[in-house]
């Protein structure tokens, strides 16, 4: 299928849907808390997901192989993942869904310095270092308020800086090793497989399970499995076979803004001059970051 040279009207719905299908997650993720433990959740989410991508992938006949010597940097990026969202779904416990939101969305500017010093086309301009000034200015915003530090959330916002790191990690082990190889849907099978099978026997041997589960619960719980990790991040990789990278980088500033929206939404959290600084200090940082080089 031929790429389009430019991101038209359908495109960019479909960018700004996942966008909003992202900053809800972080939300649904503490409401779910409430009736799973995070390790448990994390694991059992991986293990239902997985199921309908693998329909999926044998319905519309895609490539599953691991014998493209994917099997090992797949297994490695499984387990990156694993941790990942472990340090997420706790951050999501112990510090607000606003906070966790701007600093997990904060990803793209981590994967642009990294690849500054890994790939020769992509070194940072002066707008793209700007952004990133920018960006380390609003982490350092949203960390160091007074209201954190009262409610004793610090290392929920160092679990989400983490959980961001780790998801830059993944990217970059998809584009230097043999998982460039396997298709989109075998990358994200890989994630979604491996940890499952670290994290479920983890929580039976530690006895982390179900807490004050409902029906309500569980029908979230569904729905950001099926839904937002199985669904969104098929349809994500459809787009991404149509439109550029490069032009889809720029629509991940709405993450962290739909992120502080839900959490303002469903948690009645306030949104304080803190959290706007920061949501619009790293919103612009993450969109310098990700455009075009300054000829």
């Amino acid at each position: 299928m031929n790429k389009k040279n430019s991101i038209d009207f359908f495109g960019a719905s479909l960018l700004i849907i996942f966008s909003v299908l992202l900053g809800l997650n972080q939300s649904l993720v503490k409401i779910v808390n409430l009736g799973m433990h995070p390790i448990f959740q994390v694991g059992i989410r991986s293990l239902v997901a997985a199921i309908p991508v693998i329909i999926f992938c044998l319905l519309f006949k895609k490539k599953l192989s691991i014998s493209d010597g994917s099997l090992i940097p797949g297994i490695i990026c499984g387990s990156l993942f694993a941790l990942e969202f472990v340090l997420l779904f706790f951050a999501l416990e112990l510090t607000s869904v606003s906070r966790s939101s701007i600093l997990f969305y904060s990803m793209p500017v981590w994967l642009g310095i990294c690849a500054h010093f890994l790939f020769e086309e992509e070194k940072l301009n002066i707008k793209k270092i700007i952004g990133f000034l920018i960006s380390i200015a609003a982490v350092t915003i949203a960390m160091s308020s007074k209201a954190n530090i009262s409610n004793g959330s610090v290392l929920g916002d160092i679990f989400a800086l983490l959980a961001s790191f780790l998801w830059a990690a993944i990217i970059l082990m998809v584009r230097m090793t043999n998982l460039k190889k396997s298709t989109p849907e075998m990358q994200l099978l890989y994630q979604l497989v491996v940890s499952a099978i670290i994290i479920l026997p983890l929580t039976a041997y530690l006895g982390f399970g179900l807490r004050d589960i409902t029906i309500s619960i569980i029908f979230i719980f569904l729905f950001q499995s099926l839904i937002i990790v199985a669904a969104g991040f098929l349809i994500w990789f459809w787009v991404l076979s149509i439109y550029p990278a490069s032009l889809m980088a720029s629509y991940s500033f709405f993450g962290p803004i739909f992120g502080v929206f839900f959490g303002w939404l469903i948690f009645k959290e306030e949104i304080s001059i803190t959290i706007i600084l920061s949501l619009l200090f790293v919103s612009v940082g993450i969109y310098l970051i990700n455009s075009k080089n300054i000829n």
